[in-house]
């Protein structure tokens, strides 16, 4: 639209979570998928099965049994290779007008500078300054529209806040999460020896009630069993035993082996290696100090969630309390010798699941995912079920482990996503455009929390900046059938 971009990449790298080994695409409707996001994913297809040479291990796959089955008709690609998807993202953006500024991060005591309800310059770290007439906060952390003093929240509200019925404390699933009893002390059987790490006692908590605390983060690995693309994953400094009691008594329970780690397809024989359950390779109750958290301490989180992580890889294929049939199967992994290769093959950021959430003029909620509530202003749909990851290990009634948190809602069909959730209240700020920590209750939040609809959110979110720019009003001025033909002119898709 013939803007000017400063894009500014902290961890210089493009792409979040999409390049950073979250390969398999979570997206349940392809149809519900537009505009530069359905160009991005059509490259990809491009890239992996117009040139045989990309397939370096095997040969072309179908994929078949991923959540969105490859359609050779749609020529759209929906599993992919961490270091291929910044390729294309790399190439796309090398064609616009855009400066990208890598490795610099938001001063974020006080950087930003603000003349009434408006941004005027933000400043770096180091000290480099920004000035603009919009600006888009696209981080997972939601650091600039904290910084800009615009409302938000962390945690879970009360299902009485918006009317819902899936927020706040969940039940616990003692059958479906843990199906085994696990004993949660330190000594099998005693209550006197103290719980195991991270476990947390009976409480009083009530269903459906406020909690500050979040659900779980992990990293997004890309494994692969190809001998010469792979590397030996070795036990990490500081190991602690006690942190895989609970795996072990887990396998002791005979566990599936599979169970632990979820292992998508991608090409050339990878997998991306994800969450599979309740003992499985998120690092439960880890995450809740992480959204407000300076640098250097999310940092530190970063650190300790990779070397649990690790740890959990090399305990799966070399401890001694670990049966040799779970040995054999893990044992055949390794990291890919070819994707992070700035980073000793691990994943540049971590999976923020969720941190920060702007509460603006209007806040997606349940109702508003499951139809209810009727979406004049759509900017563009998600495509996904209502989905939360455990929040903490808990004792249970029975005396046994569970979670506290895990919620799965199937979601019939994709509904639309209003502009007013991505843009602030007006009196607070009226140049900042939000659309990953967008308005949205913690479980609406879950089904909209996806990277497709991020990517989908962030062109029209520039779209809407570019009017405001033109016109020359605030952000929440601008029409919305202008705004809703410049989409639809550039192919998105607004209603299902």
């Amino acid at each position: 639209m013939g803007k000017s971009v400063a894009l500014i990449a902290p961890s210089g790298h493009l792409g979040g979570m999409t390049s950073n080994g979250l390969g398999a695409v979570d997206t349940k409707y392809p149809k519900a998928i537009g505009g530069l996001t359905r160009q991005y994913f059509n490259n990809l297809w491009n890239y992996y099965y117009q040139d045989t040479s990309a397939w370096q291990w095997g040969v072309p796959l179908q994929f078949k049994g991923q959540m969105v089955q490859y359609n050779p008709e749609d020529h759209l690609m929906w599993v992919l290779e961490p270091h291929v998807a910044e390729k294309i993202f790399e190439e796309m953006i090398a064609k616009e007008n855009v400066s990208i500024i890598r490795g610099e991060r938001l001063n974020r005591e006080t950087g930003v500078l603000k003349i009434g309800p408006r941004i005027l310059q933000i400043t770096m770290e180091s000290g480099q300054i920004f000035v603009g007439k919009m600006f888009i906060d696209a981080t997972y952390e939601g650091d600039l529209m904290a910084a800009a003093k615009v409302s938000y929240i962390i945690g879970r509200e009360a299902n009485s806040c918006y009317n819902e019925t899936l927020n706040g404390i969940a039940p616990y699933p003692i059958k479906k999460r843990i199906a085994a009893h696990i004993d949660p002390y330190i000594i099998e059987g005693d209550s006197t020896s103290g719980l195991l790490p991270r476990v947390y006692p009976i409480t009083n908590e009530i269903v459906g009630e406020k909690s500050d605390q979040i659900q779980s983060y992990n990293f997004r690995i890309c494994l692969t069993q190809v001998p010469e693309n792979k590397v030996v994953i070795e036990k990490p400094d500081h190991y602690d035993e006690l942190q895989y009691e609970i795996l072990f008594r887990a396998l002791k329970a005979s566990y599936s082996v599979t169970k632990y780690i979820k292992m998508s397809p991608l090409p050339n024989q990878k997998v991306d290696a994800n969450n599979n359950g309740s003992i499985s390779t998120d690092y439960i109750g880890m995450s809740w100090c992480y959204p407000e958290a300076d640098y250097a301490t999310r940092q530190k989180i970063s650190g300790e969630h990779e070397r649990w992580q690790r740890g959990l890889l090399w305990t799966l294929q070399n401890h001694s309390r670990v049966t040799a049939k779970v040995k054999a199967y893990y044992s055949q992994w390794g990291l890919s010798k070819d994707e992070f290769q700035e980073n000793n093959h691990w994943p540049y950021e971590i999976y923020v699941r969720e941190a920060r959430r702007m509460v603006s003029s209007f806040v997606i909620n349940e109702n508003t995912i499951l139809g209810r509530e009727v979406i004049e202003d759509s900017i563009g749909l998600f495509s996904y079920d209502m989905d939360s990851h455990a929040v903490k290990y808990v004792v249970s009634s029975c005396g046994g482990l569970t979670t506290e948190g895990g919620v799965y809602k199937n979601v019939p069909q994709p509904n639309s996503i209003s502009y007013r959730a991505i843009i602030p209240i007006e009196e607070e700020c009226q140049n900042l455009v939000v659309p990953v920590c967008l308005s949205a209750s913690h479980i609406a939040y879950g089904a909209v929390r996806m990277e497709p609809t991020f990517m989908i959110l962030g062109q029209s979110a520039a779209t809407a900046a570019s009017l405001a720019i033109d016109a020359g009003v605030a952000l929440q001025e601008v029409p919305y059938e202008l705004l809703r033909e410049q989409l639809i002119k550039d192919g998105q898709v607004l209603r299902w």
